[in-house]
């Protein structure tokens, strides 16, 4: 055993560790280039091998070169009086040979230079002093450390895998447990749901077992059974339960094409409550309002068609906005035909026949983009057009009342303030913001921007603070007694911003084309919600809220209808392709068409929306 471990300790000792050679030219490094094994003139190694007088070697063509030019030696400048006084060097020529020879050797040693330690085994190999013993200790010792390493590296695998198993268990252990609070949120809003219906049944007894939700068990005594089929007021059996069930009919439908969308805002304030942001009831309360808003209106009811444009050979009718007085007796459409019609909603509602005729026209120098009416004052409107004008008109007397010139390019919005109806706002593409006042004829303040802007709107409950958007993709929210900086930037659409709208005092809706709307909170820089489902990539298809709900075009000529609690489209209307004389003959499929205004009746269900074609839709939801 003792002799065992000398001769391990033998064989495993430390070496000093050997220079490696270096044979000239072998690794073409620079430090080489004098080395004997090149020749001084080509640098490169020595071909036929011939030595001058002086003692130096060269290839044998370069030397015969360079003394046919000049008779001496490239080297030391040696005189050699003839070409013919050189010698082959035939020991220097069989050393090169076999240089050549060992290509694999000297590529081997090269790699062996970059691995440490590499060359003392080899080495230690190689010695002629390894006896059998000692290879049998050597190979011992590298299969023991073949193993180890191997244990090693399952060892770090498994690490890992443990690793990430518990990661696993550990996200899925957090998803037990939301989905266990989950669970046990909607038992308790169950309990609750189940104890109002019971209420509900115990004050209305009469109420039909089939209109009751199957998950509620129906526990009710025969007389109450027996009052199921009694007469109504008006002697028919079950009398107004036919509206009950229709309306359950069609709102659990519609709950269950929006399922994982009301699913999602459930949670989200249930979620909140349990938080600690809202108190104890609140949440559940919350859900009911939103889900009885989302599944009031099923379909829009056509209540009047009219036309921007009377002529029949007019391609160019497009209608960019449309907007309600104060007391919304009136509405005002403008558009690409310079004009401003007044129309009457009431005579309009009543009108059996789609011929309807404006009560006042106002004609403009240039296409209008944007029209306002004044919350104050019934007859003040005032337009902005593609020339960058700001116009004031009685709407009653159809003049022109004041003209505000300043905007060096298209001024695409427009905005009466509604707590101080003196001030105006507007929006060009010149990217300033200026604010105006009707008493005054030069803009009273300008907010410089950096981007072209596409849409001012001043918050209906506030004096002094506005928002707009512009071609920079944000969402820019303003208080104007500060206008060095903005109160907010909201930031996430991928395109301009055309429009933006109020909802309330606290949140607002914008509109982009990236074919998105969002919904954002004054005191938050990201986005409370988006809605998707319409198509908006290159026009102004209009936007308006009533506060809960969103309308806005689109550019498959069809008008959507958001709730504010849910992402998804609540409603559709697509307008019918009404094609002029000069295109009676164009296919459907070729239409551009799109919806280009929207504009939302206040206080009622009724939305008055418009298409490039000049078609306007008075649409009532029900």
């Amino acid at each position: 055993m003792a002799n065992r471990t000398q001769q391990v300790r033998q064989v495993a000792r430390p070496r000093k560790r050997a220079q490696p050679p270096v044979f000239g030219g072998v690794t073409g490094s620079y430090e080489d280039k004098d080395s004997d094994y090149l020749c001084p003139i080509c640098f490169d190694i020595i071909d036929e091998a011939h030595m001058t007088k002086c003692g130096h070697t060269f290839c044998f063509k370069c030397i015969k070169t360079s003394l046919d030019t000049a008779n001496r030696c490239p080297k030391c400048n040696f005189v050699i009086e003839s070409p013919d006084l050189i010698f082959p060097n035939f020991m220097l020529n069989e050393l090169i040979q076999k240089h050549r020879n060992r290509p694999e050797e000297k590529r081997i040693r090269l790699d062996h230079q970059n691995v440490p330690g590499s060359l003392d085994l080899a080495e230690l190999v190689m010695e002629e002093t390894m006896d059998l013993t000692n290879v049998n200790t050597l190979l011992e010792l590298l299969h023991n450390k073949k193993k180890q390493l191997e244990d090693d590296g399952r060892l770090a695998q498994n690490m890992v895998l443990k690793d990430f198993l518990e990661q696993v268990r550990q996200r899925k252990q957090e998803q037990l447990d939301q989905l266990s609070k989950e669970i046990s949120i909607l038992d308790e809003d169950v309990d609750t749901v189940k104890e109002r219906i019971n209420e509900h049944r115990e004050k209305y007894p009469y109420l039909p077992d089939h209109l009751v939700p199957n998950s509620i068990d129906s526990s009710q005594p025969s007389s109450s059974v027996a009052s199921c089929s009694q007469d109504g007021f008006n002697g028919s059996k079950n009398s107004g339960k036919i509206w009950l069930q229709t309306s359950l009919a069609s709102r659990r439908k519609k709950v269950a094409q929006h399922f994982d969308d009301l699913q999602q805002c459930y949670f989200n304030i249930r979620n909140d409550m349990y938080s600690g942001d809202m108190e104890t009831g609140a949440g559940l309360d919350e859900f009911t309002e939103s889900l009885s808003k989302f599944t009031h209106f099923s379909s829009f009811r056509p209540l009047a068609t009219l036309s921007y444009t009377s002529d029949l050979y007019s391609n160019s009718s497009i209608v960019s906005s449309i907007e309600f007085d104060r007391d919304c007796d009136f509405f005002a459409i403008a558009g690409v035909t310079k004009k401003i019609k007044v129309f009457e909603y009431g005579t309009v509602i009543k009108d059996v026949v789609d011929i309807h005729y404006p009560i006042g026209e106002m004609t403009c120098s240039s296409k209008i983009s944007c029209v306002t009416w004044s919350a104050y004052h019934k007859n003040l409107l005032a337009s902005a057009d593609y020339e960058g004008s700001i116009t004031l008109w009685d709407a009653f007397t159809m003049q022109k009342t004041r003209v505000f010139q300043e905007h060096e390019k298209r001024c695409w919005s427009v905005d009466f303030n509604r707590m101080d109806p003196k001030v105006i706002a507007s929006g060009s593409d010149d990217s300033k913001v200026k604010l105006w006042s009707t008493q005054q004829e030069n803009s009273t303040m300008c907010l410089e921007t950096k981007a072209n802007v596409c849409c001012v709107k001043f918050n209906p409950d506030s004096r002094h603070h506005l928002a707009f958007g512009s071609a920079d993709h944000c969402v820019h929210y303003y208080d104007i007694r500060n206008h060095k900086q903005p109160v907010m930037v909201f930031r996430g659409h991928k395109k301009a911003v055309s429009y933006t709208k109020f909802l309330n005092y606290s949140e607002l809706v914008s509109a982009s084309t990236d074919s998105q709307l969002k919904l954002w909170s004054t005191s938050k820089p990201t986005s409370v919600r988006t809605f998707n489902g319409h198509i908006n990539e290159k026009n102004f298809v209009g936007l308006a809220t009533d506060g809960d709900y969103v309308a806005c075009g689109s550019e498959n000529n069809s008008l959507y209808v958001y709730y504010k609690g849910l992402s998804k489209q609540l409603l559709t209307y697509k307008f019918d392709t009404v094609k002029s004389v000069l295109e009676k003959d164009k296919k459907e499929d070729d239409s551009n068409e799109f919806v280009s205004a929207v504009a939302w009746r206040p206080g009622s269900n009724v939305v008055v929306a418009a298409n490039s074609q000049g078609t306007v839709k008075v649409l009532e939801l029900v």
